[in-house]
């Protein structure tokens, strides 16, 4: 389920806005698109693939995340923004991890 925008990485381009096949964000003029339906969220990873800045965070299991403490200083879910995406290998300057796949091999077992 989608739970983080850092709004200090968000250029608000509204990418996340227009993958989204579930339509959980929000486009708001002058501002940063919003999770407004996240309940809808089918964690399909989409806007986070394709955010350019990294600026979201969707977590496979349905549990929150805390993102800031008290303070408003960053907590340790700042490091999962785009993991994602650099776990398959979609960051600039990576190569594609598609050949360290073995996904295949669990279906041919359960056929």
């Amino acid at each position: 389920m989608i739970e983080v925008i850092d709004p200090s990485r968000c250029t608000g381009c509204n990418i996340c806005v227009t993958v989204c096949p579930t339509r959980v964000f929000e486009r708001v003029a002058d501002a940063l698109p919003i999770i407004a339906r996240q309940d809808d969220c089918q964690t399909c990873f989409m806007c986070e693939l394709y955010c350019p800045v990294d600026a979201l965070y969707v977590a496979p299991l349905a549990e929150a995340v805390q993102y800031a403490d008290a303070d408003g200083a960053q907590a340790p879910a700042a490091a999962l923004l785009g993991s994602y995406r650099a776990a398959l290998g979609w960051q600039k300057g990576q190569q594609s991890t598609a050949s360290t796949d073995a996904s295949f091999e669990l279906l041919g077992r359960a056929r």
